[in-house]
């Protein structure tokens, strides 16, 4: 990797970790001028079954946008209940009746604060959650085939499948959770698969047949299952937790696939170009993420057994290192993302190892679980609730803080009991990643009340391209720069991606809300519009069915050109009914 990009990537953390800052001080200031505001007040329990609006209290706010003057549309947020689920903090008050009266200055922060909880969701994701995932496959004794379709596809769809399951959880907006599955899976289907394609055009780059008419096939299977939901148009828990098995049912065929190939390619070496497994499992040369994985981290082995951890999001500066000063303020500029994340999450990788952390992490992360288990209505040290449960958190995080001081060494990583540490790593960065979820899909939902958008659209465009411009960037890296392999290993992450996202992230997100309403079903209301995106991926994906098989598996223009095509004509369609202009409801009459 060049020092220009590291670089790059260095200053744009840091540009981030400073938005975070500037953005914090704001908050400090509009928190102590109306403490009871800032956050949410109380948070409305209306029924489950509303699908696909982004507004919880439709009745109540219709007249806000009509309303001229930001003051009266502040003083309309402060007599009514939240007119839009939202995460942690009220953005509508913020912008209305804290800035309200500076509209480019609001959008502008709450741009600012989308990049970081973009960041936040995503850093967390590579630096933590995935390095334990891979832990815990090379604990587990995982096969590398059995550990790419479980735990560490989970790494790669931890983005999708988090804000998934929060815009569900949330009243009105699991819109929001359909069209970001459904958007990110056109999104690497269509583009990256076709930006693969013309990018490789000249090289004549078949890819495996069987691999790929089973994983599209696959997936094409599970939209079809999906479509008959939207048409059935409500879904109970049986249905639900049948959907989420199906991919089982697809670990089970990679499983036996993978197993057939055994006597053709030797499973115990196989030469990925510059990067290779080594059936051993002492020897990984690139992290068991595969080659799906968002470029961060990488894993290896020592003599131990134990893996280390090298973070490509690095701190070094090229130019200025010299200057400790300098040094520092850089130092202190990227604290603010990275302590309360590193202080709460146990980390046992043998470079990244420090037992004041791991101490620490021991101590505070049972006080963060009981800060998020009590609702802010409720977080008081005046109500007996809260201290009972902040009381449990502290006892907890004692004897943890001094068994991790009496279990642990400063200078290595523990080995006999490391299971429990990986599970707290994995348990943690699965809180953070929730939180930032939470997060970002609140203030999604906010800006499309703000906006006047829905914010489903913004599940479609903003969120799926968030969540999905890492496999755009590692993808096309591995099919540029590992030769045929590369290439093939590019494409199928393409596919087998969107069916984790799809069945397990979709699955696990009806089953959670078909549980809460058990025995009765929830009903889905028909949307044309989803069944319009819905439409437009299963044609991408029979087209890179068809035009691969013709000619002969090859990655080529007609291929990639296609598919462009297709995801651009769909998104200026969906854009355009988005903006009043076309409305598919007409076309249908």
């Amino acid at each position: 990797m060049s020092q220009m990009s590291q670089s790059k990537r260095m200053f744009f953390t840091l540009f981030l970790n400073t938005s975070f800052l500037l953005l914090f001080c704001v908050f400090l200031v509009l928190h102590f001028q109306s403490y009871e505001h800032v956050f949410l007040r109380n948070k409305t329990n209306n029924n489950n079954r509303n699908f696909v609006s982004g507004v919880t209290d439709d009745e109540d706010c219709k007249s806000f946008h009509s309303l001229s003057d930001y003051k009266a549309k502040c003083f309309y947020l402060k007599s009514n209940n939240p007119c839009v689920t939202q995460g942690y903090v009220d953005y509508l008050y913020i912008f209305y009746c804290k800035i309200g009266n500076f509209p480019l200055l609001g959008h502008t922060l709450l741009f600012l604060w989308l990049l970081v909880l973009f960041y936040l969701l995503a850093n967390t994701a590579s630096e933590y959650f995935c390095p334990s995932l891979d832990n815990l496959s090379k604990v587990l004794r995982l096969s590398p085939t059995i550990a790419g379709v479980t735990l560490l596809s989970l790494g790669n769809g931890a983005n999708d499948v988090f804000a998934t399951l929060v815009s569900f959880k949330g009243n009105g907006t699991q819109g929001i959770g359909f069209n970001t599955v459904l958007g990110g899976a056109s999104f690497i289907s269509c583009v990256v698969v076709g930006i693969i394609s013309i990018s490789v055009r000249h090289r004549e780059i078949r890819v495996q047949k069987s691999a790929l008419i089973r994983d599209v096939c696959f997936l094409l299977f599970v939209l079809v299952c999906l479509f008959s939901v939207f048409i059935n148009g409500e879904i109970n828990v049986v249905v639900a937790v049948g959907f989420c098995l199906m991919y089982v049912v697809y670990v089970a065929i990679v499983y036996v696939t993978s197993s057939k190939r055994k006597g053709v390619c030797d499973e115990d070496d196989v030469d990925y170009g510059d990067s290779r497994i080594h059936g051993n499992g002492n020897d990984l040369d690139v992290p068991l993420l595969g080659f799906m994985e968002k470029g961060m981290v990488q894993v290896h082995s020592n003599s131990n057994g134990l893996q280390e951890c090298e973070f490509k999001i690095e701190k070094n500066i090229s130019c200025c290192e010299k200057s400790s000063i300098f040094r520092m303020l850089l130092y202190v500029l990227d604290m603010p993302l990275y302590l309360p994340r590193r202080l709460t999450i146990p980390v046992v990788c043998e470079e990244k190892w420090s037992k004041a952390y791991a101490v620490s992490s021991a101590i505070l992360s049972p006080l963060l679980l009981a800060f998020l288990w009590i609702p802010y209505k409720e977080n008081s040290f005046s109500n007996s609730s809260s201290l009972i449960v902040y009381g449990i958190g502290l006892l907890v995080g004692i004897i943890l803080g001094v068994t991790a001081i009496f279990t642990t060494e400063a200078s290595n990583p523990p080995r006999k009991f490391l299971l429990p540490w990986l599970a707290a790593g994995f348990m943690m960065s699965v809180t953070w990643s929730y939180i930032s979820a939470q997060e970002l899909v609140g203030l999604l939902v906010s800006l499309g009340f703000i906006c006047g958008v829905n914010p489903s659209i913004l599940g479609l465009t903003v969120l799926a391209w968030g969540n999905s411009i890492g496999d755009l960037v590692t993808n096309l890296t591995m099919a540029l720069n590992g030769g045929p392999e590369g290439a093939q290993i590019a494409i199928s992450g393409c596919y087998a991606g969107p069916i984790f996202n799809t069945v397990v992230g979709l699955g696990l997100s009806l089953v959670t809300s078909t549980w809460s309403e058990y025995p009765s079903s929830i009903v889905i209301p028909r949307d044309p519009y989803l069944w319009e995106t819905l439409a437009f991926l299963v044609v991408g994906l029979i087209w890179a069915l068809v035009v691969l098989i013709r000619r002969d598996m090859k990655l080529d223009g007609m291929l990639g050109g296609g598919l462009l095509a297709i995801y651009f004509i769909s998104l200026i369609l969906r854009l355009t009914q988005t903006l009043g202009s076309l409305q598919f409801k007409d076309i249908l009459v």
